[in-house]
């Protein structure tokens, strides 16, 4: 516990003003998100502990709305005490003057900082496999907490998780996105737009509002895929596409998603006043190359196809998350299927088998050709056989 000292003073405006939830004050210190009807501020409880609480207005609140707000309370109070989901310390739902809605008040865990920002920061870095295993197994972790209880997200995005002391958390369900918007993290704002980026092809709605396919778990594994992708490549597979252009590219089949070999580091984008100074700058020295199990692990989430995604389980039992060794491909898988590998042994009798050829009758170069393809298939078979390998050694 910190000594009231210790605390940042509020400014001389907010002095003495408290927020009250169910007869426990919270000393507000500033707001840290706003959205819509809701409002965030960072408080301090009694004891000068941090927390977040979120003011919804309920003035404009239909009854769907509001029950999306009950349910999300109800689940954050069932999974209490889930280290991977956000913490609800305390709600309550308080009447407005003279028969108004009033508003809905929420204690909750302060995150630091989150995912969006947290991966903003790092595209500059060269890429640290250890950092996004790391974090890649937290954002699974969470998301199949709530599959457990037959949720599906369907909203996924970088700024859904936020760091509470170093760890990944996760701040809502996709139930009441009101809720979600800035519910815990600071500075929501960078996120305003951009959430198609992480949306799967089922669900993006058609122009006249059908949905191709049921929105099921699979879809918030395409989204956990994405953010992957920005972990690895410094950002979103569909990021340089616009609006229009990732809503038609994101289901299309046909559209290929490109997985680089190498990850380049960059300066993002400087901007002031909405516009853009200095485009992105790649650090081409800091390129590393990516794990080829870590580029299918990405691939499996990223089929258009949501009964050919992985499934989170899956995800979670890869060996780069161990930062196991990926296997070594075996010679005969590197080599073409018109490629064999020849010892000094075998060479010696090509040479004598070629000087008798030449000592014959004239040949033609399409014998030649046939008689140089039916030479390898025999050298294959045989290198590759187990008797012949302990022949060469023994030779």
């Amino acid at each position: 516990m910190h000594a009231a000292g210790h605390a940042p003073p509020p400014p001389p405006a907010q002095l003495n003003r408290h927020m009250v939830v169910n007869k426990k004050a919270y000393a507000r210190l500033d707001m840290i998100g706003k959205g819509g009807s809701s409002r965030v501020f960072r408080v301090l409880n009694h004891a000068n502990e941090l927390y977040a609480i979120k003011r919804v207005s309920l003035d404009k609140t239909d009854a769907e709305t509001m029950n999306g707000y009950m349910n999300e309370i109800a689940l954050l109070k069932r999974l209490e005490g889930n280290s991977r989901i956000i913490r609800l310390i305390d709600s309550e739902l308080k009447a407005g003057p003279g028969g108004s809605k009033g508003h809905l008040l929420l204690v909750m865990e302060c995150g630091e900082i989150d995912l969006a920002r947290l991966l903003t920061e790092q595209m500059k870095d060269p890429l640290n496999m250890v950092w996004v295993a790391y974090y890649w197994q937290q954002m699974l972790q969470a998301v199949h907490v709530i599959h457990e209880e037959k949720i599906v997200h369907s909203d996924l995005k970088p700024a859904n998780f936020v760091l509470v002391k170093g760890q990944l958390k996760l701040i809502d369900f996709g139930i009441a996105n009101a809720i979600a918007n800035d519910t815990t993290n600071i500075q929501r704002d960078h996120q305003v737009i951009g959430t198609v980026n992480y949306m799967s092809p089922e669900a993006i709605e058609l122009p006249d509002g059908m949905r191709r396919l049921k929105v099921g778990r699979p879809s918030d594994v395409w989204s956990l895929g994405c953010i992957l992708y920005q972990m690895i490549y410094g950002q979103p597979p569909f990021q340089h596409l616009s609006v229009y252009q990732k809503m038609k590219a994101i289901p299309d089949g046909s559209h290929v998603i490109d997985f680089p070999e190498d990850s380049i580091p960059q300066i993002p984008a400087s901007r002031s006043g909405g516009e853009e100074h200095a485009p992105p700058r790649k650090l081409d020295h800091l390129k590393r190359r990516v794990r080829r199990d870590v580029i299918a692990s990405m691939k499996s989430c990223l089929c258009r196809n949501p009964k050919e995604r992985a499934t989170i389980p899956e995800l979670s039992d890869q060996d780069w998350l161990a930062m196991k060794e990926p296997e070594r491909p075996s010679l005969q898988q590197l080599l073409a299927h018109d490629e064999t590998i020849i010892n000094p042994y075998y060479m010696r009798q090509l040479l004598e088998y070629g000087i008798m050829l030449g000592k014959g009758a004239g040949i033609s170069p399409e014998a030649l050709a046939r008689e140089a393809e039916r030479l390898v298939g025999e050298l294959k078979s045989t290198v590759f056989s187990d008797a012949s390998l302990s022949h060469i050694h023994n030779s």
